[in-house]
């Protein structure tokens, strides 16, 4: 019918005229011959109009409503049930009596797209052509609304996501709700719809309290809605659902135009990872903790067999040269080559040693170990190396993990501002915050580059940083033209006792 009802210039408008009266339908005739292109049929009866009206050879039915055999009500009725739905049938202008406001107002419910009232002078005859193209083009239109609702809500119910329309404001409910709901959640759209509640009584009981403040507020405030959390579907089980919807204008006001997707899948997998990469965390932590105590294993062995050892051989030196001299000889040069190139050994044994694990962070604590080791720094780099750690800091008591990782991060740090930073100072600042400790790194080089923080390579820099995360420490590194800072906030437990 719509097809039919697309006319163009060069294509006659028909109408049928639905009017036992003759001396009317001659008066019609002469009115649409003087409008213009027009073709007119013609039927006595309302039986005779619905089957013209039905035939699709009409575009339109002027109808009167005094009729021999039906009331023009009755016509209308009868036409949209023999029709079969709505724009099925061609539309209907009623012509009514000077008194049938009524009768007008029940037809245009009934179906009727427009009206004219029979004037005693025929005036509505001049109206007549306008009328039937003011109703004609409206019902193009009409028609074209309802092609393209057609159009938008199969490609939406084509998706794999539950769409849906909310109204905004106070009383801001479901308007629409797309067929998938049946298969996310085992409602079916009326259901779903009837019931206001139900979208909140099948959030879970973890969820539901935030993520329903968060669409309550959205569709009050008619804005942008991005959330996500987990429905409860009728047959058992849980699924997380993302739900993101955005404010369209709509006949009454804006609308939120939204959709829920199942993101059950990726966030299995993300949970997956998070899972993998915590396993992976905890491996390298735990081989972290192997590592250091290998160290110490590794140096208290140097320190107790080759540097008692080396201690022993440069004493059997000392004596032999004290002999020779109480002798009245002179000590064989060798001997003294011989204990110089020893002390050169031992120092060199208590460097490794240092390097391994040092001592005074098991005997004195990380805070002294820290100075301890600013002061080495300066020492063999020849730069000024500051360590400050504030009273309330340095009361604190860190276990031996946190109080290595601390150590171990400073030693990277200062490693990487030695070797790349051609800085002249470095300060250590270590001080307390609420719930937390913060230490930070800083030097005057020129500053750590972008790609030296991006790189997968930096395996210093990536150390530092799990190091950090295996504490639930979080570890910032910025770099600009007064050079590098390297930031870490560490959580503190609560157990631990201030000294």
């Amino acid at each position: 019918m719509m097809d039919k009802q697309n006319t163009t210039a060069t294509e006659p408008v028909r109408v049928l005229i639905v009017e036992d009266d003759m001396v009317d339908r001659m008066a019609c005739r002469r009115a649409f011959r003087a409008a213009g292109a027009y073709a007119l049929l013609e039927a006595e009866t309302g039986q005779q109009g619905l089957e013209l009206a039905l035939s699709g050879q009409v575009d339109c039915v002027l109808l009167d409503y005094n009729l021999p055999d039906l009331t023009g009500l009755e016509f209308l009725a009868s036409l949209a049930k023999l029709a079969g739905g709505e724009g099925a049938a061609p539309p209907v202008m009623m012509l009514t009596g000077a008194d049938s406001a009524t009768v007008a107002a029940e037809a245009m419910r009934r179906g009727a797209r427009d009206y004219l009232v029979k004037d005693t002078d025929g005036r509505y005859l001049e109206l007549l052509p306008a009328g039937i193209e003011r109703m004609l083009r409206e019902q193009r239109l009409r028609l074209d609304k309802q092609q393209a609702e057609t159009r938008f809500r199969t490609l939406v119910e084509q998706i794999h996501a539950v769409s849906y329309v909310a109204g905004t404001g106070a009383c801001g409910a479901l308007q629409y709700v797309s067929p998938q709901i049946r298969m996310l959640l085992g409602y079916t759209p009326e259901e779903w719809l009837a019931d206001s509640g139900l979208l909140r009584a099948r959030m879970h009981p973890d969820d539901r309290d935030a993520a329903w403040a968060e669409v309550c507020a959205c569709r009050s405030a008619a804005r942008a809605l991005r959330v996500e959390y987990r429905l409860l579907p009728r047959g058992g089980g849980e699924l997380w659902v993302r739900d993101q919807a955005d404010p369209v204008p709509g006949p009454n006001g804006p609308v939120l135009q939204g959709i829920l997707i199942d993101i059950s899948a990726s966030k299995a997998a993300e949970q997956a990872l998070r899972q993998s990469q915590d396993e992976l965390r905890r491996l390298g932590a735990h081989q972290e903790r192997i590592k250091e105590e290998e160290r110490k294993r590794i140096a208290q062995e140097i320190h107790d067999e080759l540097g008692g050892l080396l201690t022993g051989i440069r004493a059997y030196i000392l004596v032999a040269q004290e002999r020779a001299v109480a002798a009245g000889s002179t000590p064989e040069p060798l001997l003294a080559d011989t204990a110089d190139l020893v002390q050169s050994a031992i120092e060199t044994v208590r460097r490794v040693i240092t390097d391994l694990r040092p001592s005074v962070l098991d005997q004195l604590g990380v805070w002294a170990a820290l100075e301890w080791y600013a002061d080495q720094v300066a020492l063999r780099a020849g730069l000024r190396c500051v360590c400050r750690i504030d009273a309330q800091a340095a009361a604190l008591e860190l276990d031996a993990d946190r109080s290595t990782m601390l150590f171990r991060i400073v030693q990277e740090a200062l490693t990487n501002v030695v070797r790349h930073a051609q800085a002249t100072q470095a300060t250590i600042d270590v001080a307390c915050e609420p719930g937390a400790l913060r230490l930070t790194v800083s030097d005057n080089g020129k500053g750590i580059a972008a790609e030296g923080l991006l790189s997968r390579e930096s395996w210093g820099i990536l150390g530092m940083h799990e190091r950090s995360r295996s504490f639930g420490g979080q570890l910032a590194i910025t770099g600009g033209p007064d050079g590098t800072v390297l930031m870490l906030r560490l959580p503190l437990e609560e157990n631990q006792d201030d000294g």
